[in-house]
């Protein structure tokens, strides 16, 4: 029977305390174990047995935790695993597991106050804006991921254009804008614009030129040909890792032709962003990166920081503050105590109630060190590199485009790669996305995995050629 003031607390803490200790150990033990341990189809019927209708007295730790243990975490999306190459999922770090106890044990919130969390936030962003290379009164917030950090972008520049005034007045008075992509940038653009009020038409996109980057002659055209029918120019979207085949634009010429004509220079750098870390060439092709007016990336990709968290950077604090900042009378400033603190990361952002997820990105650089992120990230690259030769010397597969960064598409001689990507996954042998290149189907391998070795690409080549031979 609980009492007042412990209604939700463990009623046995040296039960809860050994029940917590066995969850950590099979935590570890399943990290431990990644490498043996692909992607699995859950059960028919797991929505059934983690229902919660009957759940009007609880179970109590131990029953909860052996749940946690045996019919959820088994059923993991299977990024953690060396040959998972779909999509661009990171895959994970030890060392964040315990950055995501403490984070859960301080139940900080991030919004705003004087406590130590925030140091960690500010310590965390000076550190990413310094890789960034962006000018030293840039600012920065962490965000979900690059989806809300673009919503974000965008704001901040479709305030610079209209003014501040435009966060009360509203933009339906305001004359049409366009905001320019290339072919294949990621839909968060046009899901921020239809966010922020200007709907998925604003997108202009610009054509690309045979290596796949945004075509700098097309995109002059086209901002020409919106200014005489009176729309406005807001952003010109960069690239820097594209979804398809991860090239880069050429972020430089797009960051002269952007401060020829006044407009926004956007970079989305969802996974892209972390090529700075990497050796040559993939380092440069990031040049030009940190003269963008707004970055965003995320680092529960390439850095494989566990899920959520990612950035929005802004070359101009002021504006970043002045585009975000609200303080109603309840959150008023104070000069000392919790409500103190110089930097409130409300005022940088949608969200007041933020969790404290600079943690597991603090834990990761502090305890791993930019050095071990490099060497892993280059590796990618490299086999990225090794994937592409091994498709080039195969008679029944076919490369879709060369390799720019840690990308390889590819197409196959014989079956449908839906069916084939399905049978791998199903086999635990290899998990490859699929996307159309030049009107092909293929199969693509984001390289992200930092447990992936050379071994791994062979093998699932290997295994990939075996799946093809069987559909002749």
């Amino acid at each position: 029977m609980t009492h007042e003031g412990a209604h939700l607390d463990p009623e046995n803490w040296d039960e809860f305390s050994r029940d917590m200790h066995k969850l950590m150990d099979q935590c570890l033990d399943r990290m431990k174990q990644a490498r043996d341990l692909p992607w699995q189809p859950k059960p028919n019927d797991l929505s059934e047995r983690l229902s919660l209708q009957d759940a009007e007295t609880g179970a109590g730790s131990a029953q909860t935790f052996n749940q946690l243990t045996s019919e959820i975490m088994p059923y993991a999306t299977g990024n953690t695993h060396p040959n998972f190459f779909g999509w661009v999922h990171g895959a994970g770090l030890p060392v964040s597991v315990g950055a995501e106890l403490v984070a859960a044990t301080m139940n900080s919130n991030c919004g705003g106050r004087d406590h130590g969390a925030i140091e960690v936030e500010r310590a965390t962003l000076d550190w990413l804006l310094g890789v960034s290379g962006m000018p030293n009164d840039a600012s920065a917030i962490l965000t979900t991921g690059t989806s809300q950090a673009t919503i974000l972008a965008l704001i901040a520049a479709r305030n610079r254009q209209f003014g501040q005034d435009v966060r009360k007045t509203g933009i339906q008075s305001l004359p049409n804008v366009a905001v320019y992509v290339r072919k294949g940038t990621h839909s968060c653009i046009s899901k921020a614009l239809e966010a922020i009020g200007y709907g998925s038409d604003a997108i202009h996109v610009v054509d690309t030129d045979d290596n796949m980057k945004m075509n700098l002659t097309s995109l002059a055209d086209a901002v020409a040909a919106d200014r005489a029918a009176g729309r406005v120019p807001l952003a010109v979207v960069g690239t820097a890792g594209s979804v398809n085949t991860g090239s880069f634009d050429e972020l430089d010429k797009i960051a002269d032709f952007c401060g020829e004509q006044n407009i926004w220079f956007h970079v989305d750098a969802a996974f892209g962003f972390w090529a700075k870390l990497a050796d040559d060439p993939w380092k440069q092709l990031t040049n030009g990166m940190e003269r963008a007016n707004s970055i965003s990336c995320d680092f529960h990709k390439w850095l494989s920081v566990p899920y959520d968290c990612g950035a929005c950077m802004i070359y101009d604090q002021t504006l970043h503050f002045d585009s975000f900042t609200s303080r109603p009378n309840y959150l008023e400033q104070q000069d000392a105590g919790l409500g103190g603190g110089d930097v409130w990361y409300c005022d940088y952002g949608l969200e007041l109630s933020r969790g404290f997820r600079a943690l597991k990105v603090w834990t990761a650089i502090k305890s791993i060190g930019t050095e071990a992120f490099s060497k892993s990230i280059t590796d990618n690259c490299k086999q990225a590199n090794l994937m592409a030769d091994l498709v080039e010397e195969s008679d029944l597969l076919e490369l879709a485009f060369p390799v720019a960064s840690n990308v390889c598409c590819f197409s196959v001689a014989h079956g449908d790669v839906n069916k084939i990507a399905a049978e791998l996954q199903l086999s635990g042998e290899a998990v490859f996305s699929t996307t159309v290149i030049h009107g092909k189907p293929c199969l693509r391998a984001a390289l992200v995995n930092h447990r992936t070795t050379s071994d791994n690409i062979r093998q699932s080549i290997k295994a990939v050629e075996d799946a093809v031979s069987r559909c002749k």
